[in-house]
């Protein structure tokens, strides 16, 4: 989704469609927060029973969105992540059932405390309310969302990009009918499909709680700039894998073909690889030669022509671009120093990486990049949710405050203060007599 994607601001219409849509999910979200975790288990049993039903008819959706996408002249990158196959179909419904296995993060008590003798104070875990999620071309991300929303006890209203509207259309079916089955109301899932909607969602901060959106940079500063909601930016993916002069290369070459090549569409493949100087002669022939096996295009500044000189010249503004193709921009490097120094400068804080054998380097390598999450002597296409052990993820933030990195359920809640009296008052712990509090946390 681009910026040109989304019309004008008007004045939100107290009558609209949305408005209704909004308060109904707000409302089943309500009741969702107090369900039990077998009832939200359940649910997510019912949905990834109903989303196998209903494959035939998601698959047949998304190829029709396939052909009407490249009719439109859709790019390569946009048009990989708009796929939705057999394969990607049984993954997202395992990541189903791996969220409901997950522990509940509902009801956790963070802090239980005596202020005074009973006078309790309990910090207690709870839903946030109602997610609004903006998501591009991966029908995929509906059913993470959803199965995330759910087990955490919130509503979610859904927008998704053009494209992918049939695919999104016939998950989201799917999942209702799999509600409706259960404890959780379907109301509580809900999706937009139009783009005079999106502006019309940032407006209604009575009834939406987050705004996650899954897009560019320019789009998530556009979201924050036209919305009083709480926005959870999902920025662009310039991920940089750095050959430290103590790599070893046979570990080096296949992981920078995983990075890069493995699924390039994505925002933890890697955009740029860095080289130290001592080592380039040496690897950049034997990296170059895989991954033009892999139909890698590659792209390299003055000293990589050097060593490579039938690759095209690297300018600077391949140092600040997310391909998202079967493109990566090659710099050698002087040092580790320089090349943290050109992570930090060009970097969007995703994912970045290095290939070492030298302790001391991982150790100044993970102290001074300020990524979400950073790597070494591993592929960055491990930065995800599901790889982690989080079922799955509503996206991957790349802010500085938490959540950071792939957000699974912790990142969808919050917390309440509960205190239980007997009478107390303040003034009882005021004044030239006052009281003083015992402060005493129960183990």
């Amino acid at each position: 989704m681009t910026i040109l994607d989304i019309a004008s601001p008007t004045i939100l219409d107290i009558a609209s469609p949305l408005i209704k849509i909004a308060g109904q999910t707000r409302q089943a979200a309500s009741k969702l927060a107090i369900l039990s975790t077998e009832a939200k288990n359940q649910a997510l049993v019912a949905i990834a029973q109903a989303l196998e039903s209903a494959k035939d008819e998601i698959l047949q959706a998304n190829i029709a969105d396939c052909k009407a996408a490249t009719a439109e002249g859709i790019p390569q990158p946009l048009y990989k992540r708009l796929q939705l196959d057999e394969h990607k179909l049984r993954d997202a419904i395992a990541g189903v059932r791996d969220v409901g296995k997950l522990a509940d993060p509902i009801g956790k008590v963070q802090i239980h405390r005596e202020l005074d003798t009973g006078l309790i104070l309990k910090r207690i875990t709870c839903p946030l309310g109602v997610l609004g999620i903006i998501f591009e071309a991966r029908p995929e991300a509906a059913i993470q969302i959803v199965s995330l929303a759910i087990k955490s006890g919130n509503g979610v209203i859904l927008k998704c990009g053009k494209e992918a509207v049939r695919s999104c259309e016939a998950i989201v079916k799917a999942i209702k009918q799999g509600l409706s089955q259960t404890a959780v109301n379907p109301d509580a899932v809900h999706l937009l499909t139009t783009r005079e909607e999106t502006l019309e969602l940032l407006k209604l901060d009575k009834y939406v709680d987050l705004i996650i959106p899954r897009g560019s940079n320019s789009f998530v500063r556009f979201v924050q700039e036209n919305t009083r909601i709480p926005v959870l930016g999902h920025a662009d993916g310039i991920c940089h894998l750095y050959i430290d002069k103590a790599a070893d290369i046979s570990k080096a070459v296949p992981i920078t073909v995983d990075a890069k090549a493995q699924y390039p569409a994505v925002c933890n493949a890697i955009e740029t690889l860095l080289v130290h100087q001592s080592i380039a002669r040496e690897f950049l022939p034997k990296v170059a030669e895989a991954l033009q096996k892999c139909h890698v295009e590659l792209r390299g500044d003055k000293r990589t022509l050097e060593v490579l000189p039938n690759i095209v010249a690297a300018t600077e503004i391949d140092w600040e671009t997310e391909y998202s193709d079967f493109i990566l921009s090659i710099k050698i490097v002087d040092s580790l120093e320089d090349a943290i120094a050109h992570i930090n400068e060009y970097g969007s804080r995703h994912t970045d990486a290095i290939i070492s054998e030298d302790s001391t380097s991982v150790e100044t390598f993970f102290g001074l990049v300020n990524s979400a999450n950073i790597f070494h002597n591993c592929s960055t296409r491990f930065a995800d949710g599901f790889r982690y052990g989080f079922g799955a993820e509503v996206g991957i933030s790349t802010q500085q405050m938490p959540p950071r990195g792939p957000v699974g359920l912790e990142g969808l809640v919050t917390y309440k203060y509960q205190m239980t009296g007997d009478g107390h008052i303040v003034a009882t712990y005021t004044g030239a007599n006052a009281k003083a509090f015992t402060h005493q946390d129960f183990v």
